[in-house]
């Protein structure tokens, strides 16, 4: 394991995250609001904290190892979700403890979308901007945006890039320098970023509430500006913009780079994953919707349609975005929307979730033992397309997917034994490992009530969510460790 090296990067990347702080100082000055002062001692904390890192071992030019990368990965994100709480742990505007804190940042950076925070609407702008950045920021993560910048200071990038990229499959590069595929994923991202936020603004939004939606729509993270979300407005035409965008961010965004890169869209349809989560979010749509419908929960039937659309679009891309509460619902909707995120968005895309690409080969390793028992002597591959799949990622995908059912058995009990009840620890392990937000019971609207021990609890489960489990389980293996 090349310390120093791991130590040298680990510096760098929190004095180039410690820049992040100094938007939210612009936005407090031109809001005339005063509420810069903690956002700059933020950003000296940070930067200082970096350098002290960063000088002892600015010398040291040794490669990056796959094993350095996961460590470095790891480390960052815990480390800069712990450094991005210290401007909310310094506003006098919020008065939040260090546990309270630490959750809120960590929940914008894994774009998890759970909050503790309360009246949202008479905060601060400066802060409300700064929750929206951090998970435009951990969207497409940190990590990637690095390594198109980390090259230039003699640091390599592969080893980050594999570790942090979520899905089964992360061989794929979109160019064949890893430098382009980061800029080309951020170009795509920041188009997206600039087309949500002109959409909000023609439908009716301000463009401060234009921009910080779009931050978090495009990355997934259901933060808002407002207690009442995307309810606070009551508008049919933002809620429609909500949620093709969310749908467009739920996919595969090599996808969306082909797309602009060869100027046409057929490779959508003809993409696998695409077609299994189109099916299964029009599925879930179709099952809210009719719900709604047959027991006359809105009285006017269009009301049930965009409601029932929206949230399901919302709560199954992991976005987290709401415009009713849907825990009160009738019959399955509530607990059908939680299963929903259990599947998230797809391989390569900003959602959580065990994600599409993994469901999709569990249900064809499935069938195809199904068929064994016809045919036992067969030899049937698994195959996405026209290609077959390699049995070393089926086993990948049945490997995580067994893990995660552990954690998830675990984490719930630890929340049960902190004090809450089932549906409300089912719920908000959930909302945590799949970076939902939102959950039942006592987390419908929040974590505010919960004791600090789930709240804890929760921000590992957020780590483990947006990591995809194996990066961080991986440092807790002896063999990672030996030479």
């Amino acid at each position: 394991m090349n310390w120093t090296v791991v130590q040298r990067i680990l510096g760098l990347l929190l004095m180039i995250f410690s820049l992040t702080m100094l938007p939210p100082i612009l936005v407090s000055v031109v809001f005339k609001e005063g509420s810069w002062l903690p956002f700059l001692q933020g950003f000296a904390l940070t930067l200082f904290s970096g350098l002290l890192i960063w000088l002892p071992v600015r010398q040291s030019r040794r490669d990056l190892r796959l094993r350095d990368g996961f460590v470095v990965v790891a480390a960052f994100w815990t480390v800069l979700g712990t450094f991005g709480a210290a401007p909310l742990y310094l506003a006098d505007t919020l008065s939040m403890t260090l546990t309270d804190a630490i959750f809120e940042s960590m929940s914008g950076l894994t774009t998890t979308g759970a909050t503790v925070l309360t009246n949202l609407d008479s905060l601060p702008k400066a802060i409300l901007y700064y929750r929206q950045q951090l998970q435009w920021l951990g969207g497409m993560g940190i990590i990637v945006l690095a390594v198109a910048v980390l090259p230039m200071l003699g640091v390599g990038g592969m080893q980050l890039y594999r570790a942090e990229t979520p899905g089964p499959v992360k061989d794929t590069k979109l160019t064949p320098r890893i430098t382009e595929t980061a800029k080309a994923l951020w170009l795509v991202y920041f188009s997206f970023t600039v087309l949500c936020a002109l959409g909000y603004w023609f439908a009716g939004m301000n463009g401060f509430d234009s921009l910080c939606h779009a931050f978090s729509t495009v990355a997934i993270g259901g933060f808002s500006t407002h207690d009442a979300s995307i309810g606070f407005y009551d508008n049919s035409a933002i809620e429609l913009v909500a949620i093709i965008f969310m749908f467009a961010a739920g996919i595969n965004f090599s996808l969306h780079f082909f797309a602009v890169r060869n100027v046409k869209v057929s490779h959508y349809t003809s993409d696998e994953e695409f077609r299994a989560y189109f099916f299964y979010l029009v599925a879930v749509s179709a099952l809210v919707i009719g719900t709604l419908l047959w027991n006359i929960t809105y009285l006017k039937p269009a009301d049930s349609v965009i409601n029932g659309l929206f949230q399901a679009v919302s709560i199954a891309t992991t976005t987290g975005f709401t415009t009713a509460d849907y825990s009160a619902w009738p019959g399955a909707v509530p607990v059908l929307l939680i299963f929903a995120s259990f599947i998230g968005g797809s391989a390569g895309s900003t959602a959580g979730g065990i994600k599409v690409m993994r469901w999709l080969l569990i249900f064809k390793q499935g069938a195809r033992e199904i068929a064994r028992l016809v045919h036992p002597s067969a030899e049937i591959p698994v195959k996405l397309g026209n290609h077959a799949v390699p049995f070393r990622v089926v086993d990948a995908v049945w490997g995580f997917f067994s893990v995660y059912i552990i954690v998830f058995g675990i984490m719930l009990l630890g929340m049960m034994m902190t004090g809450l009840d089932q549906v409300t620890a089912f719920s908000a392990v959930a909302a945590t490992l799949n970076n939902l937000g939102p959950g039942l019971g006592e987390v419908t609207s929040g974590f505010m009530t919960v004791p600090d021990a789930a709240k804890w609890i929760a921000v590992v489960g957020m780590l483990l969510g947006r990591l995809e489990i194996f990066t961080l389980l991986v440092l807790f293996m002896p063999t990672f460790w030996r030479h």
